[in-house]
């Protein structure tokens, strides 16, 4: 998956600047930077949930703007999953039926697909709060309940955004490290957007945003010399987000 974005000389704001981010099946990045920086706007982008105004994001060879709506919002369905901080259940579904709504919006039969979402619970240890409904859940139960829905399409991409933010540190350090071995398991590549080092630090990269540009660790120079970062550019790529 790569995403490319580059300003153009006219005065205007770019959400995304001059970025290029690419990912691998298997490998996971965490994007840090403060509020406002452009964080969810690159994790919205490379879910084809908006398009940039300039510049590709290409899945597996396929520029999505060159997808029909209807195949973007499959690609999301069956290709991606999503994890964000409040969790995002539906309320008036039990847990089951929350990890398998998806599988069944992708075409397979309720008791396919509750099936399979049961494993997954299974798997995750909350084969008890199969028929629980949100409201009767604490936050950490919510997170792996949503992290179950995610994971149980088997997607290529998993999106966090901020997936500890509501949860406590260790039950956010919990909660992180369910969501990175249940994707090692998949194959899946994982994007976390986040706040928090201690959640960056499950990932394999680290990459910073700071007003729309992509910041990557600078390599460590022989000597004494400080650790700094750079801009991450792409030169030839006219255009921007905004």
């Amino acid at each position: 998956m790569d995403y490319s974005a580059q300003q153009n000389h006219t005065v205007h704001t770019l959400a995304l600047d001059h970025v290029s981010f690419a990912i691998q099946a298997g490998e996971s990045i965490a994007v840090m930077g403060p509020s406002g920086s452009g964080k969810s706007t690159l994790l919205h982008a490379l879910a084809g949930i908006i398009a940039p105004t300039a510049g590709t994001v290409v899945f597996k060879g396929v520029d999505l703007a060159r997808m029909s709506d209807a195949d973007r919002t499959k690609l999301r369905r069956n290709a991606f999953g999503f994890v964000f901080q409040s969790g995002q259940l539906l309320p008036e579904l039990p847990a089951v039926e929350n990890i398998a709504l998806p599988m069944m919006l992708g075409g397979a039969d309720y008791r396919q697909a509750t099936d399979a979402a049961m494993l997954w619970l299974e798997r995750l240890g909350l084969r008890q709060l199969a028929q629980q409904r949100p409201g009767e859940m604490s936050g950490g139960q919510m997170q792996r309940v949503a992290i179950a829905r995610a994971l149980a399409v088997r997607p290529a991409v998993i999106f966090a955004d901020e997936p500890t933010g509501a949860l406590d540190q260790q039950t956010g350090h919990e909660i992180m490290g369910i969501l990175m071995q249940a994707a090692r398991s998949t194959g899946a590549a994982v994007i976390v957007v986040t706040h928090d080092p201690n959640v960056a630090a499950f990932c394999n990269h680290t990459v910073t945003m700071r007003d729309g540009r992509l910041y990557l660790p600078k390599p460590a120079q022989p000597g004494p010399s400080t650790q700094s970062a750079q801009p991450a550019r792409t030169p030839s790529t006219n255009g921007g987000a905004r």
